[in-house]
């Protein structure tokens, strides 16, 4: 959920984990990050009745499966420091609705790379409400990807979503014997301003692709302030969907920025990416 600059190792996620110790860590390695008093519990997960109507609609048959990541975000995702104890009660309305509700935007069949991935919003959940995507988790930090790669695999959703353990522009441009990777869809949640945010994810739409930023009240306002970067790094004019209406309240507010034109360093011509597809020129 947070861009961080520190230094990346050549991690992967399932399917592509280097040979070597397991980069799980065991879960009490980040205990102190929990607050005094505090007990992760599995109850803290429950779905509010109230939420079951609009948790169906947006996850249909695979609920059960949104429950379970639920489940370990308010255990292991607390006592890890990914999520904050008081977070816990309400990760159905505040995370998992908010973030399901961005599939609308996102195409049949897309590949889909969640910048600063952090606990696996809004990624893992886009890959648990909609099976027909291919999701890439990229975050830098090693004790993040440790939980992710451990929540894909606990989930079965290996076939689906990989964990890439570098920065953006690391994943954009490959480093450490790494291809780049690009995709249909970019998603970031809870990253950086506009500015910023379109210089690390646009490079890593192909053309005609497209950013989905979940923003809040702050969109209109970031779209006026920064409308002029966007469009020097080669996106298209940025516009404001609010998605889930009629089935969340409030609804995601999601600001949009399609990538017309490719700025900025290239791989060669014809390079397979590490998902599948070749850059586009």
């Amino acid at each position: 959920m947070t861009h961080d600059d520190s230094t990346a190792d050549a991690v992967s996620g399932p399917g592509g984990t280097p040979s070597g110790p397991s980069p799980v860590r065991p879960a009490t390695s980040d205990a102190a990050a929990t607050e005094p008093g505090t007990s992760p519990s599995p109850s803290d997960a429950a779905l509010p009745p109230g939420l079951a109507p609009a948790a169906l609609t947006l996850f249909g048959d695979r609920l059960d499966l949104a429950a379970a990541y639920a489940e370990l975000l308010a255990t292991d995702g607390v006592v890890r420091g990914l999520i904050g104890p008081r977070e816990a009660p309400r990760i159905w309305d505040r995370h998992l609705l908010n973030c399901a509700a961005v599939a609308e935007r996102v195409p049949s069949g897309a590949t889909v790379l969640d910048v600063g991935s952090g606990a696996g919003l809004p990624g893992l959940v886009l890959a648990i409400a909609r099976p027909d995507l291919t999701v890439t988790l990229i975050e830098p930090l090693a004790r993040r990807t440790s939980f992710l790669i451990e929540v894909v695999e606990r989930l079965g959703l290996a076939k689906s979503v990989r964990v890439f353990r570098g920065r953006a522009d690391e994943a954009a441009t490959g480093s450490s014997g790494r291809d780049p990777i690009s995709g249909d869809v970019v998603t970031a949640r809870a990253v950086a301003p506009l500015d910023r945010l379109a210089g690390w994810s646009l490079p890593l739409a192909v053309r005609g692709g497209r950013l989905l930023a979940l923003k809040g009240s702050s969109a209109a306002a970031e779209i006026e302030e920064h409308a002029e970067v966007v469009t020097r790094l080669g996106g298209g004019e940025p516009t404001v969907h609010l998605c889930g209406v009629d089935v969340i309240d409030p609804p995601t507010t999601v600001v949009e920025i399609v990538r017309e034109r490719m700025i900025g360093p290239r791989p060669a011509a014809g390079k397979r990416t590490r998902a599948g597809r070749s850059r586009r020129r």
